[in-house]
């Protein structure tokens, strides 16, 4: 299978996205699930987005579908912040306020 990459961002959930790709290459969950080596229930959790995947999970989800780790790693953020911001009513400036943080601690760090 080529490396795919997220040419657009997606409105799906990085838990359905991860079920998308199994259910497409006709994977059974238990198999996934030992090659990522944790229990059959945590990739379920993790694919209704009940559960967060960490580094080592991403790692296995990225080298099973061929997928380049930092485009999952996109996707997975993206929902972590998505979800920490759903319900503030200033979620969008926080975003901002956040992009410029970003930018500022850059720049302080390469002095």
């Amino acid at each position: 299978m080529p490396k795919q990459k997220m040419s657009t961002v997606e409105k799906i959930s990085f838990g359905e996205y991860i079920r998308e790709l199994r259910e497409s290459a006709n994977l059974p969950l238990r198999k996934v699930a030992a090659e990522l080596n944790i229990d059959t229930s945590t990739l379920s959790k993790i694919e209704k987005n009940e559960r967060n995947a960490n580094e080592q999970i991403i790692d296995g989800i990225s080298k099973i579908f061929n997928i380049d780790k930092s485009e999952l790693k996109l996707r997975y953020l993206s929902d972590k912040i998505t979800y920490q911001l759903l319900y503030e009513d200033n979620g969008l400036e926080i975003l901002k306020v956040v992009e410029e943080k970003i930018k500022y601690l850059r720049r302080q760090s390469k002095k």
